[in-house]
């Protein structure tokens, strides 16, 4: 009787070993699949994103590019029949067109993804630093600390660009800041830190946490496995940084 009640308490337990494990398998597949379709749609909400400002880069170019550049030459058809009464207007506003043309063909390479795949992460900045420098809007200043490994992942450089972007954009809309700096420093141990900082008027954090750009750029820095922090203080300015894993994300790629 003894042997019986042990073999079927051995049973019992057997039993709900095997039941717990295939629980748990079950489980954590719900998990994964789970990871892989958010992943999928964030990925797929990427890649709409980025077909949609490739589409307004070339609409500014080809479109309102093409209109600046025919009033351009219009411009200087007129300029022998002037008089000189009106010459020096005359010339102040040709100038404006031609400036405005000009940041037109900026801004539609800074919203492509290829001009921004071919420049390069680092020199995508930088042409986005000089920009704002260049328009007066905010003072600006770029840092590069180490040298800058090309990402083996081109799309990453384009995630985490359009990152700063959001960054920049909140910056200069929002912040009233007077100065903004971007730093990218590689001196770390497979890390790429990414720092960008205003001095403006901050904001409290659980006050904008559910906003769209911030879930944004949270949601692209996961694209790419990187750390997102981001600190805010009111009347004490605001820091984003990004801890970009670079020797993982390589042999992410390396194993495709």
């Amino acid at each position: 009787m003894t042997l019986v009640i042990l073999l079927l308490s051995i049973m019992v337990i057997t039993f709900f070993i095997a039941f717990q494990k295939r629980k748990n398998k079950l489980l954590l597949e719900k998990i994964k699949q789970q990871k892989e379709f958010e992943d999928t749609v964030a990925k797929t909400s990427e890649e709409i994103q980025e077909q949609t400002l490739k589409y307004l880069g070339q609409e500014l170019h080809d479109n309102i590019g093409q209109l600046l550049s025919l009033a351009s030459m219009q411009m200087g058809m007129l300029g022998v029949k002037i008089g000189e009464d009106i010459k020096e207007p005359f010339v102040e506003t040709q100038k404006i067109i031609k400036e405005s043309l000009s940041e037109i063909r900026t801004l539609s390479k800074s919203l492509n993804t290829d001009v921004i795949q071919n420049r390069g992460f680092e020199k995508s900045i930088n042409a986005e630093i000089s920009r704002l420098n260049r328009l007066k809007l905010i003072t600006s200043e770029f840092i590069v600390i180490g040298d800058i490994i090309p990402f083996e992942n081109h799309k990453d450089g384009i995630i985490l660009f359009r990152i700063l972007q959001e960054f920049i954009s909140n910056t200069v809309k929002h912040s009233r800041a007077k100065t903004l700096k971007i730093s990218l420093d590689s001196t770390q141990n497979d890390l790429l830190i990414i720092k960008a900082t205003d001095d403006g008027n901050g904001f409290v954090l659980n006050d904008v946490k559910d906003s769209s750009g911030l879930l944004n750029m949270k949601n692209r820095a996961e694209l790419t496995e990187s750390t997102f922090s981001l600190l805010s203080q009111p009347n004490d300015g605001t820091q984003l940084e990004i801890h970009y894993p670079i020797t993982k994300r390589k042999l992410k790629v390396n194993e495709l």
